[in-house]
C-alpha cells in the first residue's frame, strides 16, 4: 500500500525513529499507526525517541580533505556526552559523513530545510514531464511524488535521505539512527559545510 509522507511524519513526531523505519513500519502494519509504533518498540528503534528530547550539546568537529585537494568537507555532529564523543563508533560515524558529503555534496542535512518554494517548482517540473510524456492523469501524482523522493535521495539532495556511500542498502539517516541506539544517547548532526577548489560557497 502506499504510505503518504504526513504519515510517516506523524510517526517519526511520535517515536522519533527515522523516516525509512517509520515508512517500512507503516507499510508493515498496512498504515495502522499504533501497530507500526510497536513494531518499531519491537526493532528497538523507538527508543531513539525517547532521547529526542534531550540536549545534544557535546560531539566533534571533523574536517576532510580529499586526495586531491580539491574537496574540502567541515561537519559538526553532536551527542550528549563527551565520554560518548570519544568512542570509536562516534568518530568513525563522523569520518564517514565527511567522506559521505565530500562525494554525495547534499546542499541540507533533513527535508524540512528544503525551501518551500523549490520542492513546488521540483513538483510543477515533475507534473509538467509526465503530462508531456503522455502518462495517465490518476497516474501522475505517485509518479510526482516518486521523481521527488528521488530528488531529495540523490546527489545534491537531503544528507539523511541519501543512500550511505559504504552501504547504499541503508540511508544516512538510518546510519544515524543506529548510531544513536547502539550508543544509547541521541546523536545528531548539527551542520556541515562543504568546499570544492574554484566553487564559490553557498
Amino acid at each position: 500500500m502506499t504510505i503518504s509522507a504526513a504519515e510517516v511524519k506523524e510517526l517519526r513526531d511520535a517515536t522519533g525513529a527515522g523516516m525509512m523505519d517509520c515508512k517500512k513500519a507503516l507499510q508493515e502494519s498496512d498504515g495502522d499507526l499504533e501497530r507500526a509504533t510497536e513494531i518499531l518498540r519491537e526493532k528497538g528503534l523507538a527508543s531513539v525517541a525517547k532521547r529526542a528530547g534531550r540536549a545534544a550539546n557535546q560531539g566533534l568537529i571533523e574536517a576532510y580533505v580529499h586526495f586531491n585537494n580539491s574537496v574540502g568537507v567541515l561537519i559538526e555532529v553532536n551527542c550528549e556526552t563527551d565520554f560518548v564523543a570519544k568512542t570509536e563508533g562516534f568518530v568513525q560515524l563522523v569520518k564517514d559523513l565527511c567522506q559521505h558529503i565530500a562525494f554525495y555534496e547534499p546542499r541540507w542535512i533533513a527535508r524540512d530545510e528544503v525551501p518551500a518554494q523549490l520542492i513546488e517548482a521540483e513538483r510543477h517540473v515533475f507534473e509538467v514531464q509526465a503530462k508531456e510524456a503522455g502518462k495517465p492523469e490518476q497516474a501522475i501524482p505517485k509518479i510526482v511524488e516518486g521523481k521527488l523522493e528521488k530528488f531529495f535521495k540523490d546527489v545534491g539532495g537531503v544528507l539523511l535521505d541519501q543512500p550511505f556511500i559504504k552501504d547504499d542498502k541503508q540511508s544516512v539517516g538510518e546510519l544515524v539512527d543506529a548510531t544513536s541506539a547502539k550508543l544509547g544517547e541521541k546523536v545528531a548532526v548539527r551542520r556541515f559545510v562543504r568546499y570544492k577548489l574554484g566553487e564559490e560557497s553557498e
